[in-house]
């Protein structure tokens, strides 16, 4: 099994991970984002007739739409098979849009605020955990172009998440140094990965975000004095 990209125990598989996954060891944490089965991956989701509610020149008009391409890998929901396998490879497991999957019960909900006013879109997303403790809420603003100004996110994906939401996700775990991300898309949760000193690998079916995750997961930040 060839790795598409490999550096500094960080690795990317480009493939269907019901294939890769029985090939991999164990790790400390499955930090992903599967599939919900909205056509979120559709050129004509979201944006349309949707308002944004402010005062000024920019009120009332429809939020432009980012154009991904249009394919067909969120047509369905992840199956419960899946989901389990995923979970079988970690020992600990945060799992985004687990309100759509049928997991056990949890007492550590992950809730991200995403402090978008009055809009018609959701108002945030909820991650399933594995861990017993309280729920935690992280607020960040991410509301197509109207995101938190401290985000250096360039949005490449129609389900990306931002690279301060993935931080915040590992910071929770703190004894875990393997990460895994099964449905990794544009690659945020290794970059996050990265900046945090772990070691991870992710799996992506579409080649296309196996190139763009590469790209991200090679640009070195380099400190100034």
């Amino acid at each position: 099994m060839r790795p598409y990209y490999e550096h500094a125990g960080i690795t990317i598989y480009h493939g269907d991970c019901r294939e890769i996954l029985p090939q991999l060891g164990r790790f400390d944490l499955l930090l992903t984002d599967p599939p919900y089965g909205i056509g979120a991956a559709r050129k004509e989701f979201g944006g349309n007739g949707v308002k944004r509610h402010m005062t000024g020149l920019l009120a009332g008009k429809a939020v432009p739409k980012r154009d991904y391409g249009d394919s067909l890998w969120d047509d369905k929901v992840c199956d419960q098979e899946l989901i389990e396998l995923c979970r079988s490879k970690a020992d600990e497991q945060v799992i985004w849009g687990g309100n759509y999957f049928p997991l056990p019960p949890t007492k550590c909900v992950l809730v991200w605020d995403k402090l978008r006013g009055e809009t018609d879109f959701a108002d945030g997303e909820m991650a399933w955990t594995s861990r017993d403790r309280a729920l935690r809420i992280f607020r960040y603003r991410w509301n197509g172009f109207l995101v938190d100004p401290t985000s250096t996110d360039d949005r490449v994906h129609p389900t990306q998440k931002p690279l301060a939401l993935m931080k915040w996700c590992l910071s929770l775990f703190p004894d875990a140094k393997s990460v895994l991300d099964p449905f990794l898309g544009s690659g945020t949760s290794l970059v996050a990965a990265k900046e945090m000193g772990l070691t991870a690998v992710g799996i992506e079916r579409e080649e296309k975000y196996c190139e763009i995750a590469a790209q991200r997961l090679g640009q070195e930040v380099l400190e100034f004095a």
